[in-house]
Parts: C-alpha cells; structure tokens; sequence
C-alpha cells in the first residue's frame, strides 16, 4: 500500500512534520517494499489554501493513507473526499510511523485536529 508521510526532513529517519500543508517533505512509501520517495513540498510557503493543494497533490499521487501530526478544516475536507484515511496525531520518525501503522498501532480518524490557518503559526 502506498502512504504519504509529512516530514520534516527528506528520508525514513527524518520526524513526522506536525504540520500538514506546510511540511517540509511528503515522502511517499509502498509499506510492503519500504521503498520511498521524499518530494519537497511545492506550497510550504503558499499564501493561503496550502492544505487544500496538499490534500489534492497526494491525491494524484495515489496514495490511500496520510500519516501527519495535525490536520486543519479545509485539509481535512479535501482528503476526505479523495477517500484518503488520515492518521493524526503522529510523531517520532517517519519509519517509525510507518511500522505502527503497519502494526495496526495507528487508526485512521475523521475530521480536523487543527484551527483554519494554524500552520501559519508554527
């Protein structure tokens, strides 16, 4: 299955990036290979509508699951009508989060876990 991660940093040892459409990488793994690729992202110093592009850009890459500390109202909408399941909430490392999830550690969750615009804060 492939899943994105947010990160702060561009491989498997890099932390979980808490913030969603500003994270400094999405890194997209298959969780049967391990087999990754870290893509920079393109809207983290976006004005305004960064979760709603992030949302539609993991989307077109395919990916069914995102792994992400927090998630604001309109991020939220946007991948959830791309029918992603959404993991908040997590921290550590990116391979970290990727073998709780494996394990069944981590569940997917409705809805934000964030105010509109607080990526803008942090």
């Amino acid at each position: 299955m492939k899943i994105c991660v947010t990160a702060e940093g561009n491989n498997l040892e890099a932390n979980v990036d808490q913030r969603f459409g500003r994270c400094q990488y999405f890194i997209f793994v298959d969780t049967d290979t391990m087999e990754f690729d870290a893509v920079p992202n393109e809207n983290v110093s976006g004005m305004g509508g960064v979760g709603i592009q992030s949302g539609q850009f993991i989307a077109e890459k395919e990916a069914k699951v995102v792994l992400t500390g927090k998630v604001g109202p309109n991020a939220s909408q946007t991948l959830q009508a791309a029918g992603l399941d959404v993991v908040l909430d997590v921290s550590g490392s990116v391979k970290e989060a990727v073998e709780k999830f494996k394990k069944g550690e981590l569940q997917p969750t409705k809805g934000p876990n964030a105010e509109r615009k607080s990526g803008l804060n942090s």
